[in-house]
């Protein structure tokens, strides 16, 4: 089991931008796909971006394609989520995801507490 502890949300206004994080430990962090979720009120949780178990390939959501950027660093166990031009509709819990494999699956084993993102307008 991986433990996963996100880092970085906070409040800013629209246009600004956030850089999230998600620290791993406990497992073979270069050895599995990852992914960040985002959960608004009273919505489902939904996927935003994932990456493979090296980074080079990559899936970004519709709503946040050109504007978030998914991305690791596999020697600091750290995944990332560069979120720029932020919008109110971006307003969320966001989570990360360790998957139970090294390439996107859309199995997600193991879940950070996630970190509240609040985009004002």
């Amino acid at each position: 089991q991986v433990q996963l502890v996100e880092s970085g949300g906070g409040l800013v206004q629209a246009g600004d931008s956030l850089r999230l994080s998600c620290a791993a430990s406990g497992g073979t962090f270069s050895s599995y796909a990852m992914a960040w979720f985002r959960q608004a009120p009273g919505k489902e949780r939904d996927i935003v971006a994932a990456l493979n178990w090296s980074g080079d390939r990559t899936y970004h959501a519709d709503s946040v394609k050109g504007r978030f950027t998914i991305s690791r660093d596999n020697v600091k166990n750290t995944m990332y989520l560069q979120m720029n031009s932020l919008k109110p509709e971006d307003t969320a819990v966001y989570y990360c995801a360790a998957g139970g494999g090294s390439e996107i699956s859309g199995k997600w084993a193991d879940w950070g507490q996630g970190t509240q993102v609040t985009v004002s307008s």
